[in-house]
């Protein structure tokens, strides 16, 4: 396995977060006129995560940065020159975390560059360091475009996508383990030797198929729900270490 950039910054990041995590303050949201249920329940939880205000504090663009953060605190995905592929990149919090981690954007001017490159079906505005493309990773001429844009393979596969809710617990997680088993087969086509795979999953039983599937092209899989993952989510993420492309 190829050794991995590590730094003081990025073992202390877990105690350093938590440290700001203030859950003691609670905002009461009352239900407006014409406003759902479900919709005050949603801003109810949105005003009292505190990961949320994190996220604004720290300028990333979604809570869900602070789970890439925990993943590579703990299994050291990312180096200062790795090239890194984030799919289904919107709104860009993953992304970001990519940058800093990679220095793609040279904030380090003395260490290596990296390369990050974002693709999502939607656009995403502007992030310093990162390509991001408004492409669909499933159509059928993904490859000729994706061509014009890398010529090489890659050494990180992220994917932190999931598929539109229904309502219907049983059909929303066939659908996201099956954009999650579209993202591994990427993987295998695009990671370098030595390269990792981290995808979103939902607990529900049809997530072993794609273990068993990773776990015949890397060395390691690992299932991982980070803290900042809520608690109440069926949520997780599988990590996907050391890819032997054969």
């Amino acid at each position: 396995m190829k050794k991995k950039h590590s730094s003081k910054k990025n073992s202390t990041f877990t105690k350093k977060t938590s440290a700001n995590i203030d859950r003691s303050l609670k905002v009461n949201v009352k239900t407006a006129k014409g406003r759902k249920l479900s919709s005050t329940n949603w801003l109810r939880r949105q005003l009292n995560d505190p990961y949320v205000k994190l996220a604004k504090e720290k300028g990333y663009r979604s809570r869900s940065a602070f789970k890439l953060l925990e993943i590579n605190d703990k299994f050291n995905l990312f180096k200062f020159g790795d090239s890194v592929i984030d799919l289904g990149c919107a709104p860009g919090g993953w992304s970001q975390v990519a940058v800093e981690k990679t220095n793609s954007n040279l904030y380090k001017l003395m260490q290596k560059q990296g390369r990050v490159i974002g693709i999502d079906l939607n656009p995403v505005l502007y992030i310093s360091g990162a390509e991001l493309f408004e492409m669909d990773f499933l159509e059928n001429n993904f490859e000729e475009k994706i061509r014009k844009i890398l010529n090489h393979r890659v050494d990180n596969v992220l994917s932190d996508m999931a598929s539109n809710s229904t309502g219907h617990k049983k059909s929303d997680h066939l659908r996201i383990m099956a954009l999650c088993e579209s993202a591994a087969f990427f993987a295998f086509d695009y990671l370098k030797n030595g390269g990792n795979f981290v995808s979103k999953v939902l607990a529900g039983g049809a997530e072993m198929e794609l273990q068993n599937l990773l776990k015949k092209k890397f060395s390691k899989v690992i299932n991982f729900k980070p803290k900042s993952s809520r608690s109440d989510s069926s949520e997780k993420y599988v990590v996907a270490l050391n890819f032997n492309k054969q």
